[in-house]
């Protein structure tokens, strides 16, 4: 079992410059030893022959066929719009003249 002390917890939250009352000390000193602790049991089972990972499923990309479904006609597309040039929607300009 390792050993976090609340001296070392309460030197490293000087380090980052963070404020703890004694009782978060201590609290965070059980938490960051139990830490430490499943941290060591892990890397005992941790053996070459196990590759490490970053998913427990190896992860797939999911591809379909690009196939041209059912699409709106130009006219079906533009027949509720308020306005249409040129088979195109006609919106007000948003940029200035010297655009």
């Amino acid at each position: 079992m390792s050993e976090i002390t609340t001296e070392q917890v309460a030197h490293l939250a000087n380090l980052a410059r963070i404020a703890l009352s004694q009782d978060e000390i201590a609290h965070l000193t059980t938490e960051l030893d139990s830490i430490v602790d499943n941290i060591q049991k892990v890397q005992q089972v941790a053996t070459p022959d196990v590759p490490a990972t970053s998913h427990p499923i190896p992860l797939e990309n999911v591809y379909r066929d690009d196939v041209v479904g059912n699409t709106l006609t130009r006219e079906q597309a533009l027949q509720n719009a308020p306005e249409s040039a040129d088979g195109r929607f006609k919106v007000s300009a948003i940029l200035g003249e010297e655009q």
